[in-house]
């Protein structure tokens, strides 16, 4: 591998790409936490003692930091990089987190790409599926691929596409997780939680999200206001029993707004 990887946080997903990817001497890191130099001196990673040491130099940069630190660490250490370094913004922030972050990465010289990560790093680890949009996504894409990334896939030139992808899709996916708690507090309190697994498990589609999401947006078009009604019943429900219905109320709202107003959905590929 011809290139220098510096790592800007190395927490769970930092060393778990630094370990899969065997990367040893060929990667540097920064992260506020000194206690985490044990870490990486563990997979021979160099443990600067500043941004600018871990930056001198680097051609890739992966932005690894916490959500609320994304944007900061972009316009704090944007004055480090090395001219045409590519920053991969790795972070799951909104679109408009990154196209902030953009800027001052380019002011400085830098070629800042939008990254998106569709999965947990473990276990996936080099195999997690990866968004990348910008002008040098198709740039950072091959050095990715040198450094060991498998599942890569650039959508488009424009910043904060990537993320858009990632934090809509996150409206499903940990508002399922969520409403799931939301269910299971309530069927665990009323003693009909296999009852209720179990009739689930006996209703369950199997379409795939093309069909799925026509079918959902349909159903709320055309019935909104009588599910609307049903759902304020399931609110007085999870509410006796002392689970506050904080998703479902959110439910009967846009089951009534929806009603009567359909959503376009797109045409499955192919």
């Amino acid at each position: 591998m011809d290139q220098t990887i510096a790592l800007i946080g190395f927490g769970e997903a930092g060393s778990t790409f630094a370990r899969a990817g065997q990367w040893g001497s060929m990667a540097r890191t920064f992260d506020i936490r000194a206690d985490r130099a044990d870490a990486a001196a563990e997979l021979a990673v160099a443990f600067a003692d500043t941004a600018a040491a871990a930056l001198d130099g680097a051609t890739l940069v992966l932005s690894l930091v916490t959500a609320d630190a994304a944007l900061a660490v972009a316009r704090d250490y944007a004055q480090f990089l090395a001219p045409g370094a590519l920053w991969g913004d790795m972070n799951s922030v909104a679109p408009d987190t990154k196209r902030a972050a953009a800027a001052f990465i380019e002011a400085a010289g830098g070629r800042y790409v939008d990254v998106a990560v569709l999965a947990p790093v473990n276990p996936a680890r080099m195999k997690v599926p990866l968004l990348l949009a910008g002008k040098a996504a198709d740039d950072a894409a091959q050095a990715l691929a040198q450094a060991g990334f498998a599942a890569i896939r650039v959508v488009g030139e424009d910043i904060g596409r990537a993320s858009a992808i990632k934090m809509i899709r996150s409206v499903m996916v940990k508002g399922v997780e969520a409403l799931t708690a939301e269910m299971m507090l309530a069927a665990n309190r009323a003693g009909v939680a296999e009852d209720v697994l179990a009739s689930l498990d006996a209703s369950e589609r199997r379409d795939s999200w093309f069909v799925r999401a026509a079918y959902n947006v349909e159903r709320m078009t055309t019935h909104g206001l009588r599910r609307a009604a049903e759902m304020e019943e399931s609110a007085k429900t999870l509410a006796a029993l002392g689970v506050e219905p904080l998703l479902t109320a959110g439910t009967v709202r846009r089951q009534r707004e929806q009603a009567g107003q359909p959503l376009p959905t797109p045409k499955i590929p192919g």
